[in-house]
């Protein structure tokens, strides 16, 4: 049986991966400080799914991340997804950003670099690490930007151009974790994640743009559209994610110290106006849109080129679109989550 830690577990991703351990046996150790709203309900919902411990600590702090690997030596897997993660927030509070993804990556890394089990690290990073890609030619359509050259999308080798505290703090946090295997012997894997979504997600205007769209259709709010809405983002479905998580730790002495995006490639790519067409649809009733001016370093398009992960990981997402857009409506009306924004 493995013993598996996850930071942030509290979150929509890391309650996921929580529920696939717990599902397979492993016993599960639970770490966040439940600043975001909704994680304890995750917490009461992911309790439902089996027994695991929590720990209410903040990887800010060192010395609790210390205690928690000298009292715990048989961790096998850290899945780090303890952040701050919205562009935004990172630009009206850069010093939070810091210290959270940037500093709470780096205290991780320290414990378990002195711990006795030197565990495999997953770390979540993200496709903001790219920048605004300048110099990557676009094409503008009607619904959407899109690549002007055929292509399946950005893959690692484009170079990295920080634009946001955000985008900072992940990417010399990534420096890190190479660093820190190179150096060290850790092993590890980067994800650069693209769009994730799916149920458990209470998405904000900020971040989790998918569930906000819907949450936002559901309640009649309106929303709010900054740039032209024909921003293009690839979608991966969380289930899809989780497993290219397992396949990484499966695969750790082939893959150790490598990074790879992980988004739902071209095939799962959809603009937001073609999105709230979708949700129209789905909803059966009209969406308030209004549009506001564009925000710093935002991307007119990304769609990962996934074809490193197929290879390397032998995974590929499994759920389309429509059929991910569908489920998350579905868990959003079905588990009361609807009271958690209303």
């Amino acid at each position: 049986m493995k013993k598996v830690l996850i930071t942030g577990g509290a979150g929509f991703i890391g309650c996921h991966i929580a529920k696939r351990h717990i599902e397979e046996g492993a016993e599960v150790m639970v770490l966040d400080n439940l600043s975001r709203k909704g994680s304890a309900v995750n917490l009461q919902w992911l309790s439902r799914h089996g027994r695991f411990s929590f720990l209410q600590l903040d990887v800010r702090n060192y010395d609790h991340l210390s205690e928690v690997f000298g009292g715990n030596p048989s961790i096998d897997v850290v899945y780090h997804m303890a952040a701050q993660v919205a562009v935004t927030t990172s630009v009206s509070y850069p010093k939070i950003d810091f210290d959270t993804n940037l500093l709470g990556t780096f205290n991780l890394l320290e414990a378990i670099r002195r711990s006795a089990c030197r565990p495999i690290l997953i770390f979540a990073s993200t496709n903001k690490v790219y920048g605004p890609l300048t110099d990557v030619e676009l094409v503008e359509k009607d619904a959407g930007y899109e690549y002007l050259a055929s292509r399946d999308g950005i893959s690692e080798t484009q170079p990295l151009d920080f634009y946001s505290p955000y985008a900072c703090s992940k990417g010399a946090a990534e420096q890190y974790v190479k660093d820190y295997c190179r150096v060290y012997g850790l092993r590890a894997v980067i994800f650069r994640q693209s769009c994730i979504y799916g149920p458990r997600q209470l998405g904000v205007e900020d971040q989790g743009w998918v569930a906000w769209f819907i949450l936002a259709g559901l309640l009649d709010r309106p929303i709010t559209i900054y740039g032209n809405g024909k921003q293009v983002r690839d979608l991966l479905f969380i289930d899809d994610l989780v497993e290219a998580y397992r396949r990484a730790v499966q695969n750790i002495e082939r893959v150790n110290s490598e990074v790879f995006n992980i988004g739902g490639g071209k095939n799962n790519q959809i603009s937001l106006l073609e999105l709230l067409d979708l949700l129209r649809l789905c909803l059966g009733k009209d969406i308030s849109v209004a549009f506001s001016d564009w925000r710093p370093g935002d991307q007119k398009i990304f769609v990962s080129d996934i074809s490193k992960a197929k290879r390397d990981l032998e995974w590929g997402p499994k759920t389309g679109v429509r059929a991910g857009i569908s489920k998350l409506i579905q868990c959003l009306r079905n588990e009361n989550l609807l009271a958690q924004i209303a």
